[in-house]
């Protein structure tokens, strides 16, 4: 164990040392030009600006704007658009064979989505170069994303490119050893936050195609995002947090989603600001709540709301999630294997205790017996969430549910989640994207799988076939897998968002083909 303290201290150096040495972002290089560009809308998405590439230093760019400004017939949008290259967005220019079929789209798509490492990258990109190839969501999503590539790599597995999934699994370690965690998305701007801890379901993926050796190999980065999620919680009492890490009020340790910055996200700039001229918190306050709330990737949901259910009450960081602590016991479980399959069964040990206190802790905390449902914990107001939500399946897909709690949330899955095209990721109809009429794929694969651990294959079925129909028929019609679903009325288009619905779409097209495969095997077969 001391052993083990002394690895996450050191990683802990490593990651304080990577954040000392982080290169600038857009709205440092640019004072003054990046507000007044982001808030006179020159484009209608505030992610076009800072993924441009100058064609020139900032210092010359900034001293001909100062110079220009005031002139008269000063345009704005055509000075950037002659100092900066638009980024370049693949999937807006493809267009499927639609007669072709479903699964000659996706193979396509796999091309279509990969992009390779550049042979240099301007000094001035916003852009984290990476090692190695990687598939895109799509659409405005230009470059990696976290938890996203957990779903696409479901799909590269039935696909039988192992090669790829190793790939982004080595450019992700890649990331850990650099800045000591994996960023939201490989951009400069991302560099405050992460997203859903998958990276050690990544590894078990990986391994189940290469062999146990996989957990040795990613055990140094494992070990790192462990040290990155529990940082600082050495010193905590009960009752209090920091950073990504709580300690309640019996001792245990569990975690929270949290930013760094306390600034307006630069690629939603325009909308923060507006957002918080309507809260009554703090600016420095709203903003760090909006940002742990993208570091969830349930960027917007009424779950991180107060009782107003509106953005202006948004608390993010005084929720203990369920989904976050129980990917975080995956990588506690997964950490034991690696030294498992070293021989080193005692430090094996220590790591299934803290995968066995944290699950003990889960079951504590985030069981809400009143709703018979598993929602995030209220670690200010003492207490379980009120609202339910399709993170409530994460104890059944990892196993910390006993059969009758997961008998009760397939229940409350059946009777209130379940519609036309496939479960809801809330109850509550907001006009945030996070909520109802919503559906997203990786939340339905979650969630079918969980129910097929704990012998639930009927309703698993069922949910796994409305989703497939709605995603055929969408592209039957459309030529396109979509970012979301409306699974209510199935015939409109999903809603709400800060950005235009996204077409491509990375973690569709991996858990689409996953399911049809799924339905192709007999034994899985409704």
């Amino acid at each position: 164990m001391r052993n083990l303290l002394l690895i996450c201290f050191c990683c802990c150096c490593l990651c304080l040392r990577a954040a000392a040495q982080l290169p600038p972002s857009p709205r440092q290089l640019y004072p003054g030009l990046f507000e007044a560009v982001q808030q006179g809308r020159v484009f209608p998405d505030n992610k076009t600006f800072v993924d441009m590439v100058p064609r020139d230093t900032p210092a010359r760019i900034l001293a001909a704007y100062e110079q220009q400004r005031t002139q008269p017939g000063f345009n704005l949008a055509s000075f950037v658009k002659a100092r900066f290259q638009l980024p370049a967005t693949d999937t807006a220019t493809y267009r499927s064979n639609v007669a072709a079929g479903l699964r000659v789209h996706l193979d396509t798509l796999w091309r279509v989505l990969q992009r390779q490492p550049p042979d240099s990258v301007s000094r001035y990109s916003s852009l984290l170069p990476l090692p190695r190839p990687y598939l895109v969501p799509g659409g405005r999503f230009r470059e990696v994303y976290y938890w996203d590539s957990y779903f696409t790599m479901l799909g590269l597995r039935e696909d039988h490119q192992t090669a790829m999934i190793r790939s982004m699994t080595d450019n992700f370690a890649y990331l850990l050893n650099r800045y000591g965690f994996i960023p939201n998305g490989n951009r400069i701007y991302y560099l405050t936050r992460s997203q859903p801890p998958f990276f050690s379901l990544m590894v078990q993926l990986l391994a189940q195609e290469q062999g146990d050796t996989v957990f040795v190999r990613y055990q140094p980065q494992l070990l790192r995002e462990y040290a990155y999620w529990m940082a600082g919680a050495d010193s905590l009492k009960p009752g209090t947090a920091t950073r990504r890490v709580l300690r309640m009020p019996s001792g245990e340790l569990l975690n929270r989603y949290w930013d760094e910055s306390t600034q307006p996200r630069e690629e939603s700039y325009v909308q923060d600001v507006e957002a918080a001229r309507l809260s009554a918190r703090p600016p420095a306050e709203f903003y760090r709540n909006v940002r742990a709330a993208a570091a969830s990737g349930w960027d917007f949901s009424t779950r991180w709301f107060g009782p107003a259910g509106t953005l202006a009450t948004i608390r993010t960081t005084e929720l203990v999630p369920v989904d976050l602590n129980c990917l975080l016991l995956n990588l506690e479980e997964t950490l034991a294997r690696s030294y498992t399959v070293q021989g080193q069964r005692s430090t094996a040990s220590g790591w299934l205790q803290k995968a066995k206190q944290r699950r003990a802790a889960i079951q504590r905390y985030n069981w809400n017996k009143t709703a018979g449902w598993y929602t995030d914990y209220d670690f200010t107001q003492k207490r379980p969430a009120a609202i339910r939500t399709l993170a409530g399946v994460f104890p059944l897909f990892f196993g910390v549910a006993t059969p009758q709690q997961a008998s009760q949330v397939a229940a409350g899955l059946k009777a209130d989640f379940l519609k036309d095209g496939g479960l809801l990721t809330t109850l509550n109809t907001s006009g945030q994207q996070w909520d109802a009429p919503n559906a997203w794929a990786p939340l339905q694969y979650i969630a079918i799988q969980g129910l097929s651990r704990y012998n639930q294959k009927p309703l698993a079925d069922t949910i796994a076939t409305r989703w497939v129909r709605l995603n055929t028929r969408v592209f039957q019609q459309t030529g396109k897998l979509l970012e979301k679903y409306n699974v209510i009325n199935t015939r409109l288009p999903a809603g709400g968002g800060e950005y235009p619905l996204q077409d491509g779409f990375g973690w569709t097209n991996g858990v689409l083909l996953n399911l049809l495969n799924r339905s192709a095997r007999p034994e899985l077969s409704k």
